[in-house]
């Protein structure tokens, strides 16, 4: 029998970005850790940071069947088509190459267990303790409607890339959490996401305070395909925290997804104990866990 031929090629820019998102849509599952707008906003969230990261992408008669994405000091994120599980080994060397530290983690998610048997024969263990993410939905079916924000307060969806400043600012004041290293998320960057595939401004939401002053938001992106919206970032000001604008701006975000085609959603939150307010958040507007990412490390 003829063994399958691959190319393996370096990623050049935001056309690979779009043949990386494209097979994430096309494998889309309940079991899929990636969407394809997690990979535009984790892509383009911060401007300069390319040289930093080695991604490469394999394929198979001219089209995509796998990516991975290694992140100093060496972690590495991946998607492979389970339809070629004989390429999973040729990724893992690929990866000891870039990243030829001490210690080197893969992410997946928990229902990727082919792939996580492929991680313990390389000498991979699972990293236990310490902080993790966890994966929500619900369906858009029985969505309730936005409350309206508190007297003092509007909402409406971005206009176009003369919101990029403002939107840059909010989500710094929302990440900018104390003892994490601040956001680098800057208007120039907030613009390089906005030029993404698959960014539509009527389903980037905020909350703006009586002087104008963006305090809430939630971005959601759509996958028309497979009829799934991801919500990736929500965030509020911490001086306006508590008041329900979370909750009405996702609830708002997620009703334009409907209108949109969208029939159920997805979004990642801290699982562990030591930042669960945002966990909170989606369970009250009716998200529930169904899965966890999970880390394997290999040591030398």
């Amino acid at each position: 029998m003829r063994r399958t031929q691959y190319r393996q090629r370096p990623y050049r820019g935001p056309a690979d970005l779009q043949a990386m998102q494209a097979l994430t849509q096309r494998l889309w599952s309940s079991a899929s850790r990636w969407h394809i707008g997690d990979l535009a906003w984790s892509r383009f969230q911060h401007i300069g940071r390319e040289p930093e990261w080695r991604t490469a992408l394999w394929e198979c008669d001219g089209e995509p069947v796998a990516w991975a994405w290694a992140k100093p000091p060496g972690d590495l994120d991946l998607h492979l088509d389970p339809a070629h599980p004989d390429l999973a080994p040729e990724i893992l060397r690929w990866f000891d190459e870039v990243a030829p530290g001490e210690s080197r983690t893969v992410t997946m998610l928990d229902a990727e267990t082919a792939l996580i048997h492929v991680l313990r024969r390389h000498g991979y263990v699972e990293a236990t303790g310490g902080p993790f993410f966890i994966h929500l939905r619900r369906s858009l079916a029985d969505l309730p409607q936005p409350p309206d924000p508190p007297a003092g307060y509007t909402r409406r969806c971005v206009s176009g890339e003369s919101d990029a400043d403002a939107r840059a600012r909010v989500h710094r004041a929302a990440f900018s959490l104390p003892g994490l290293p601040p956001s680098k998320v800057s208007g120039d960057s907030y613009r390089a996401v906005m030029r993404a595939w698959s960014y539509r401004s009527e389903l980037d939401w905020f909350v703006e305070a009586s002087d104008g002053t963006p305090v809430a938001f939630c971005l959601v992106w759509l996958d028309e395909h497979n009829r799934v919206a991801v919500l990736e970032p929500v965030g509020t000001d911490p001086a306006h925290r508590r008041r329900g604008l979370a909750r009405a701006t996702i609830l708002a975000a997620l009703h334009a997804a409907r209108e949109l085609g969208a029939e159920s959603a997805r979004v990642c939150a801290r699982g562990d104990d030591d930042y669960p307010s945002a966990r909170a958040t989606y369970q009250a507007v009716g998200f529930r866990r169904y899965a966890r990412n999970v880390s394997y490390v290999r040591h030398g």
